[in-house]
Formats: structure tokens, C-alpha cells, sequence
């Protein structure tokens, strides 16, 4: 195989330097199957990569990007032959093998998901780790118990590619779905994917007290710090408060009272490590009854395999809204 071209992350006298580079399959990490990458994504984790104002790589170098879909060029394992269309998200991609901007990957296996029927490999990008980190929120939500009945869901950095996607699949599942955002001049996007209410970071009063008063049957939050904190304070009895994020800080400055009170379940959602089992199931899901259903609306925008490094620095300053697919290479 002939060389091919990678967006490669390393650290040079203690900087992330970043850039094209022409690798050959020899120099990926290992793994049993080969797949030729025709999209990938941009979340705001591979802008901390690239530019290294987060420390996401655990080695380097390694290709940036953790999502990626293609199509199986060979195969160890019988599962995947040949022509099969995958995609993977997380585990591992960017962190501690080589992601998905790259026009070849090398992977293992078990971290290959064929893509479901009725979606192709630009739509699987489109949802990427955002997509289904949201669905994985409501996934891990609803088996606790949550129910469009049980009252609003609010979601917290609702512009984001997480925030988007978890308005448009909660919305689409008959929740009442309140949105949080920093962006004023968003709230006809936000209507437009369902939201029934628009919340203003800027307008928003936190509180002070342990509990203030009962406003939600559930939330997604993107966010951390502070907005996390007033989430715990204002779940109704018994409600599910899906942790995502920390755009706002990791920090968690809260008492015990709305968990014994008012029975309130922080659930932990990590994308990364999610088991096979689970992924599948999720993956299946975001193919049925969570499909987006203004997936074009939320992923409208694509761009070329060259224009990737100028595009990181919007994500850092907070200027995206929705998702923004890679093309990699012709499908």
C-alpha cells in the first residue's frame, strides 16, 4: 500500500506541534483490521489535541481524531470483511492510538461498529462521539427510569454538538426539553430542533441554597462547575442528571441533600470506554428510535481534509454551532 496522508500530533520540547505527513500502514498503531477513512469529525476534544490547550494524547505522536468512518480494506477477523462500512468513536481514537484523520486507520476489531442500516458514513460523522454521547445520556437515563411524563429535561451548552443532537432525540422521544445556552442569537436554531423554552446563561440565577426550588425531571449537562451545582439544587425527586462536560469547569460544589432529599441520580456518562455490548445497543438506537430528526440541520456543514488546521481555534473560542463534518477522502 502506497503511502497516504495523516494530520499528526506531537510534542516537541514540551509543545504539541501539529501538521500533515505522509505515513505508511507500518507506522500506525497496531490493530487486525484496515479501514480507508472517507470522514471524520471536529469535536472540541480534538481541538484541545491539536492545538494543545487540553492534554488529551497519552503518547505521541499519534493522528488526531476520535471519530472516523470508512470502509474495511482487510481483515484478521471474519466479522469484518472486506467492503464492510464501519465507524468508530472513542476508544482509544486520538488518545492512545491513532485517530481518524488519517486516510488509512489500522484498529482493533472490537472497537468497530458496522454501520446501521439506514445511515451511511457522511450521517455516521454528522452524529459522531456527539451523537452518540447524547444518545448514550438517554440510553443510561430512561433504563433509570426517566419518562416523558415525569416532567421537563433540561440541557445545559445546548448549541454544542452534544447539546444539539440531545435536544433533537429528546424532543423527538415527546420530552420537554428546555434549553440552556450562552448564545442569544440562537434560540430560533434551538426552537427549530424542538426546545419548548430557551434558558439564558447570562439571565440564569443559580441560587445559593442546598435545594432551591424543584424545576426538572432530568438534564444533560455539558457544562460542569457552577451549572452543575444548580442542577442538583433544582431536580425534582427522583431525577436523572447526565454528566458529560466540563466546558464550564470540572468542578462540583454541591451537599448530599438533593441525593438524599429529593433522591436525585448523577449518572457518569463516558463515551470512550463504553463495552461492546452497550455501543452496539446505543448505535442501534441512534439508527431507530433516537435518529435525529434535523440531522442535516445540526451537521450541515463539511469541510476538506486541508482545511482541518484552520479550523480548531472556533471550537476553543466558542463560535460553533451544531457539527462539522471532515471528508477524508472520496467514499
Amino acid at each position: 500500500m502506497d503511502k497516504f496522508r495523516a494530520y499528526r500530533i506531537d510534542e516537541q520540547d514540551g509543545k504539541i506541534v501539529a501538521g500533515f505527513q505522509e505515513l505508511a500502514i507500518d507506522d500506525l498503531t497496531e490493530g487486525n483490521v484496515i479501514v480507508r477513512v472517507t470522514h471524520s469529525t471536529i469535536n472540541y476534544k480534538d481541538a484541545l489535541a491539536a492545538t494543545g490547550a487540553g492534554k488529551i494524547l497519552r503518547r505521541h505522536p499519534l493522528n488526531g481524531g476520535i471519530d472516523l468512518a470508512g470502509v474495511v480494506v482487510s481483515s484478521e477477523d471474519a466479522e469484518f470483511q472486506p467492503g464492510t462500512a464501519v465507524l468508530v468513536n472513542g476508544c482509544g481514537l486520538s488518545e492512545t492510538i491513532d485517530g481518524g484523520y488519517s486516510e488509512y486507520a489500522r484498529l482493533d476489531s472490537q472497537s468497530l461498529v458496522p454501520i446501521p442500516d439506514g445511515l451511511d458514513a457522511h450521517q455516521a460523522m454528522q452524529l459522531g462521539t456527539a451523537g452518540y454521547t447524547a444518545a448514550l445520556a438517554i440510553h443510561r437515563m430512561e433504563q433509570n427510569g426517566q419518562r416523558p411524563e415525569n416532567g421537563p429535561v433540561v440541557v445545559t451548552g445546548a448549541t454544542g454538538g452534544v447539546g444539539s443532537i440531545a435536544v433533537d432525540m429528546l424532543a423527538g422521544r415527546g420530552y420537554d426539553v428546555a434549553a440552556l445556552t450562552g448564545k442569544p442569537s440562537e434560540e430560533g436554531y434551538l426552537k427549530s430542533l424542538g426546545a419548548s423554552s430557551i434558558l439564558l446563561r447570562d439571565e440564569l440565577d443559580l441560587g445559593k441554597r442546598p435545594m432551591e426550588k424543584a424545576q426538572w425531571a432530568g438534564a444533560i449537562d455539558n457544562l460542569g462547575g457552577d451549572y452543575l451545582t444548580w442542577l442538583t439544587r433544582t431536580m425534582d425527586y427522583g431525577g436523572n442528571i447526565a454528566s458529560i462536560g466540563l466546558a464550564a469547569s470540572p468542578a462540583l460544589n454541591t451537599t448530599v441533600l438533593p441525593f438524599i432529599l429529593r433522591a436525585v441520580c448523577l449518572l457518569g456518562i463516558n463515551s470512550v470506554d463504553t463495552p461492546r455490548g452497550l455501543r452496539l445497543a446505543v448505535w442501534s438506537r441512534i439508527a431507530g428510535d433516537l435518529r435525529p430528526q434535523h440531522l442535516d440541520e445540526i451537521g450541515g456543514q463539511t469541510i476538506g481534509f486541508a482545511d482541518l488546521p484552520n479550523s480548531f481555534q472556533a471550537f476553543l473560542d466558542g463560535k460553533i454551532t451544531g457539527r462539522i463534518v471532515v471528508k477524508i477522502s472520496d467514499d
